[in-house]
């Protein structure tokens, strides 16, 4: 059966394709289309050491010296002044001392504080990146920029990269997945493809009732295929004369994706026949999809579906209620940590029982670090943004596990060895995913474009 013939009028065309357009209808899965790859998947650089991602992202900044980069001298020279900042004539810094105590690991002796207990369980595990500096002070512009290289341009962001160089491994699912209850920094630009094709881009899943809105048919399967066939001939040729209009390439290609998250989606976010021992290894429930460990045990299911990039954003309540603690007591940070210290640790653990902590790579990140002094003078409890030095961590597929890698000084105020700013971070993310990222690039407006931008190297000394 032809489903393209000439007689049929643009009116009646609209009436048969009006069940189609409700796939359509779903959110964000547009850019994030990937059904277009098919089979044949892009041939990555060289052979790879990890074929997937999840990104546990701590929006806020949490502070380094709170957390991952014990000071000594901070709690023995608390409320001493160590100067002005800057020249500025204004405002003396005085040191602050950390407000947990740090212990170390009981296999690899890496120090965490006792914000973290359980992920410092899992740090023999894990590469632990205490060098990281990045070149903005404001959430904005950091969050981008770790995101997306760049800390002013809409560029196009981890995620999208991973899957143009690398495609994904089911067609039916987007590549780039984000699960994300709140509006994060700089908003869906982290999550964008921007110049890259639109299949590129990530999905956002909202926890709760509804993750993905209008999932449901609105027609019988058969019915939708041929509503989808007819809407994808007039498509095909509209096209003709259009190539390079990739935005209505990635339409076209979105209804298919959108039809296969009808049929996948739904029992893959359905967390009701994880079991009891899943469920209490990540302090979740199945009654409460919103909490973190929820959220993350959503990571893995869309890791074992064959999702490329699952990135899980942390914040309570988005740019309100999350890591930051500019002019607010520091101790705030204990309950984001209690949300999402059993989850991430627990992660590393169902990985590896489940085969797959060779293939995945897990991260774990935040923006920027917090200040060694107090940011409201002698005796106040805040902390003020810190780019020039905060603590990261990696862990799984062609990672060196139990290794801390850079040094800042004895204050944590600036990195003093080894430093990894965020291009080499992003340079080491995508050599262990086979790709070179000086190799990595997309011609747009006249210019070769990459993810490191002219920047970047990898960071050795971490890998396995």
């Amino acid at each position: 059966m032809t489903l393209y013939t000439s007689n049929i009028s643009r009116r009646n065309a609209l009436k048969r394709m009006s069940h189609a357009m409700a796939v359509a209808s779903l959110p964000a899965v547009v850019p994030g289309s990937s059904a277009v790859l098919g089979k044949d998947l892009p041939q990555p650089h060289f052979t790879p050491k990890a074929k997937q991602v999840i990104v546990l992202y701590m929006s806020g900044g949490y502070s380094h010296v709170d957390t991952f980069d014990p000071k000594p001298r901070l709690a023995t020279e608390h409320d001493t002044s160590i100067g002005y900042e800057f020249g500025r004539k204004d405002f003396d810094r005085y040191l602050k001392a950390a407000n947990w105590a740090f212990k170390p690991n009981q296999h690899c002796g890496t120090e965490v504080s006792d914000l973290f207990p359980h992920i410092r369980e899992q740090m023999h595990e894990c590469a632990l990146i205490r060098s990281m500096n990045c070149d903005h002070i404001d959430h904005g512009e950091a969050t981008l920029q770790l995101h997306t290289g760049s800390t002013g341009f809409a560029m196009p962001s981890l995620g999208s990269w991973l899957n143009y160089g690398l495609g994904t491994f089911n067609p039916s699912m987007p590549g780039h997945v984000v699960i994300s209850e709140h509006r994060p920094y700089a908003g869906p630009q982290i999550w964008d493809s921007i110049f890259l094709p639109g299949k590129n881009a990530g999905v956002q899943i909202t926890p709760g009732k509804t993750p993905i809105a209008n999932l449901d048919r609105t027609s019988t399967v058969k019915q939708q295929a041929l509503e989808l066939g007819l809407l994808n001939s007039f498509n095909k040729k509209h096209l003709v004369g259009r190539e390079s209009d990739n935005k209505l390439r990635a339409r076209m290609s979105s209804f298919e994706t959108a039809s296969g998250l009808q049929s996948e989606a739904p029992e893959i976010m359905d967390l009701s026949n994880e079991t009891k021992a899943t469920f209490d290894l990540y302090g979740a429930s199945a009654d409460n999809p919103t909490s973190y460990a929820s959220q993350v045990i959503m990571a893995r299911r869309m890791i074992e579906a064959g999702v490329r990039f699952v990135e899980v954003i942390d914040a309570v309540g988005a740019c309100r209620d999350n890591w930051d603690a500019a002019h607010r007591d520091i101790s705030s940070h204990e309950k984001y940590a209690k949300r999402v210290d059993q989850p991430a640790a627990a992660l590393i653990q169902d990985l590896k029982q489940r085969g797959l902590f060779q293939d995945v790579l897990l991260i774990f990140c935040t923006e920027f670090g917090r200040t060694p002094w107090a940011q409201d003078g002698k005796g106040t409890k805040s902390r003020a943004h810190h780019p020039h030095a905060f603590s990261c961590w990696m862990a799984g597929a062609g990672i060196k596990g139990g290794v801390i890698h850079g040094e800042t000084d004895n204050i944590g105020n600036k990195v003093v060895h080894d430093a990894v700013h965020v291009h080499d971070f992003h340079a080491t993310i995508l050599h262990l995913m086979g790709l070179d990222h000086e190799k990595l690039v997309y011609r747009h407006a006249g210019r070769d474009f990459r993810l490191t931008d002219v920047h970047g190297h990898v960071v050795k000394q971490i890998l396995a």
